[in-house]
């Protein structure tokens, strides 16, 4: 997966990172170009493999003619959808390995002005209406992922496997949501968690309680950030919208 630059979505990543009086809430939205990368092909064919009736015998294949949350796992197009949101969650959390997450831990949402008034909830809820109205946050992803042709899915792992919840348990509330067109062959990722400030921190975290607003923003996201660079066929990609 190819992450995309997009100054308008740094900017409104800044602001997705917050204090309330309830917790800290974190918060980052990452685009992702579906073009495979090394470590992608590898997974490739390891779903492959793991799904494909085609690579294994009849008595061993029963379980893959399930209907998963993008189709029948016995279709290529079901694999690749799964595909794409295993090395999604790879390249945004690199210190976790994702191969293994199950296709029923995935689940695809009614549709896109369910999952925004969802989310737009919680924001308000946190105080952060300036995210949505003044940031014009969906017009944004809009512009990226074309509403229209997009479907929705939402990643819903075990507790103990939820890399969320990195704050020693304080995480407090969290959701994942992967919004993808495939005419474009592109996934917009908005991830956000609530943590209590009672949460412990970890070993070799410092302390930034003493940081100002503005810098504290910017480490929060900047750390979690993925960086890579536009190739000609990704800039003219962009150019085109």
């Amino acid at each position: 997966m190819k992450f995309l630059e997009y100054a308008v979505i740094d900017t409104i990543n800044n602001a997705l990172v917050v204090e309330t009086p309830e917790c800290k809430v974190y918060g980052r939205v990452e685009p992702y170009s579906c073009k495979a990368a090394g470590s992608d092909k590898k997974l490739y064919k390891q779903i492959e493999v793991k799904y494909d009736t085609a690579n294994s015998p009849p008595e061993d294949s029963s379980f893959r003619d399930i209907i998963s949350p993008f189709g029948p796992l016995n279709q290529p197009a079901s694999r690749r959808t799964l595909f794409y949101l295993i090395g999604t969650l790879n390249a945004s959390f690199p210190d976790y390995d994702f191969s293994d997450a199950k296709p029923e831990q995935f689940r695809k949402e009614p549709s896109v002005a369910i999952v925004i008034n969802s989310i737009n909830a919680i924001l308000f809820q946190h105080g952060n209406e300036r995210v949505v109205k003044d940031l014009r946050m969906w017009e944004a992803v809009d512009h990226l992922i074309d509403f229209e042709d997009t479907d929705v899915y939402s990643y819903n792992p075990e507790p103990d496997s939820d890399p969320n919840d990195e704050e020693g348990g304080g995480t407090l509330w969290s959701f994942n949501y992967f919004f993808f067109n495939r005419k474009l062959k592109r996934i917009v990722f908005l991830t956000m968690r609530g943590v209590s400030y009672d949460a412990p921190l970890e070993e070799g975290e410092d302390d930034f309680s003493d940081m100002s607003a503005d810098e504290d923003d910017e480490m929060g996201y900047n750390s979690r950030r993925r960086r890579s660079r536009y190739d000609d066929e990704l800039l003219g990609d962009m150019d085109m919208q």
